[in-house]
Formats: C-alpha cells, structure tokens, sequence
C-alpha cells in the first residue's frame, strides 16, 4: 500500500521587516553601487526592496537575533502518515516565488500593518531507498488586515536518504531547459565567492549550521561547509533583474530554479541567461504580455541551479541593465 501524506496547514507566522533588513539582503546577494543604489541606500528617491527578499521570511519571521534553526524546524507539526524527518538532513531541492504586489518598506509603517505568512504543507514525496525524500510546501505573505497577497512561494525541501518508507513518489517537475541546444546566452554575468560569503547572507535569518560551520558538511558528504541554495538563487535574480528589467523590482512578476549542486565557499558563480521572447501568460483571469528567461547558474563546468525561468514585465532596456 503507497502511504499519502495529507495537505497540512500551519497557523499563521506574524513577519515584520526594516529598511536596515533590506539594505542587508541586497548587500548580501550583490547588488552594486554603480547601478543599483536604490536597493543600497535607504534615502534614495527610488528607494525600493530587491522583490525576492520575502524568501528569507519563512526563516526570519519576526526575530531581530539569531535563532536555533534546527531545533526551530523540529518543533514543526507534521500530519498524520508523515515520516519522521530529520532537519540535519535537508537541503533545498527547488524554489519558485510569484510576485503580486511591491512591498512596503517596513512592516511597521503608518497604520500598524501586520504581515504574517501562511504556510501549507501539500505533500511529501518518497524518492526511494537510499535516495531522499521531498516536502513540498506553500508560502504566502499577506497583509493580515486587507487580505492582499504579496507573494506566493513554493518550496521543496531535500531529505538526503530518507526514502524507502512506501510514501508517493510525486509528480515529475516541470523542466526549463535552455533554448536550441547550442545556441549562446545572451547574458552572462559573474559573482566571486568568498569564505564569508555564506556568514554574510544567512545574517537574513537562514542560520542553518550547514552554511556556517564544516562539520555538518562533512556528515552529508559535501567535504565540508557549503553556501545557501537560496543565495545562489538570489543572485540569479539580481543578474536577470539588471539585464533585462533595468534593475526596476516590480518588473520581475514570476522566478524560480531547481538546485542541482552545492557550492562552495570561494566558488565563482556565472549565470547564464537566454531571452527566449515575449508572450501573453494568464494571471488570476488577467492576460499580461511578460518576457520569458531561462538561465542556469555554473560553477566551472558544473551546473549548480538548473531549470531556472524568469518572468518580468516587458520594459526598455537602458545602459543600466548591461553589467
């Protein structure tokens, strides 16, 4: 008999944010001066938040200081038929984030807004022996007293060689290759890991031991510490948003990738970027005309995120979304 594992919904967590917390995340995925100073400097006349910095708040909530990841994310409820999971084992399989509305600046402005993520467990996934498996999981940020969704997340979470316990396997996910096979980007852009690359980002409240310490690296068999699946991410964001929708944050209306390999402290990411041209996609019974991205993220020759899709308003490109 293949065990299902029920929808669960968890109760709702209250997230607040400052302008010091966006000033912080744009540092860390490398937005840069030159160009992007309105995600740098709060006094800047189009000072706005980078649009996917809601995905640190399933982490962050409403905590000013560190926090004890691992005994936070065992304290979670699981439903009835779950496998007992093991936090120490995960690792990012896949991220995808929509974006509805711009967000405020701060969660604490005029009138007491109260923001709060609502999350939804939807499955999880056995993989098969000695293989792993998946929570796949839902996330939206709503202003608590209007109703208005702000974003919508979805998340897989990697259980490294859980499976084997008779579970579903899963549907298989949706590829986004590359276009034309052979055909070159048409943007390539660079980012230079350091050792502290990873102690930088995860001051966004991602303080998952994993990415600050060796050891646990070692116990999963990556030899060591390794970076966060969603600081490459993000910086795949910052390339394509700079590139092509003139770094403008509610230009980017749709992102998401799959994590194939990890990456190590001092690695050398490049995004490779395809426009693949513009068309009429279907939002909430609303027709919007966006332009389609594709790009992987390489280390070397090792593709570290693969099937990586972007959506963004179309907009003329000027000189500041060339690097």
């Amino acid at each position: 008999m293949t065990i299902t594992v029920p929808q669960f919904e968890y109760p709702p967590q209250q997230v607040s944010w400052l302008k010091r917390d966006a000033l912080l995340f744009a540092n860390s995925i490398g937005c840069q001066a030159k160009d992007e100073l309105h995600f740098l400097y709060e006094l800047h006349p189009n000072f706005q938040i980078f649009p996917t910095y809601p995905i640190v708040l399933t982490f962050k909530y409403s905590d000013t200081d560190c926090v004890n990841f691992l005994a936070r994310n065992a304290a979670r409820t699981l439903p009835p038929g779950c496998p007992k999971l093991d936090w120490r084992l995960a690792v990012d399989g896949r991220r995808r984030m929509q974006f509805v509305r711009p967000l405020p600046l701060t969660s604490n402005g005029a009138g007491g807004r109260i923001f709060e993520i609502r999350s939804k467990m939807l499955g999880v996934y056995d993989k098969g022996a000695g293989k792993g498996s998946v929570m796949e999981l839902e996330h939206v940020l709503v202003d608590k007293g209007s109703g208005e969704v702000y974003t919508r997340a979805w998340e897989s979470a990697f259980f490294v060689g859980t499976g084997g316990w008779g579970g579903e396997r899963g549907a298989p996910i949706k590829r986004y290759p590359p276009p034309e096979p052979g055909r070159l980007p048409d943007a390539v852009s660079t980012f230079q890991t350091t050792p502290e690359t990873a102690h930088l980002y995860r001051l966004n409240g991602d303080y998952n031991p994993l990415h600050a310490t060796p050891a646990p690296g070692l116990e999963l068999g990556y030899g060591g510490m390794i970076l966060h699946g969603l600081f490459s991410w993000n910086v795949g964001a910052q390339s394509i948003l700079r590139w092509f929708g003139n770094s403008d944050g509610p230009a980017l209306r749709d992102f998401e990738a799959r994590f194939a390999a990890p990456v190590r402290p001092g690695d050398r990411l490049e995004v490779l970027m395809w426009d693949v041209g513009v068309g009429a996609v279907e939002e909430e019974g609303e027709k919007e005309r966006l332009r389609e991205i594709r790009f992987v993220v390489k280390v070397g020759e090792k593709v570290v995120l693969s099937d990586g899709r972007a959506l963004l308003r179309c907009v003329e490109q000027g000189a500041s979304s060339k690097l």
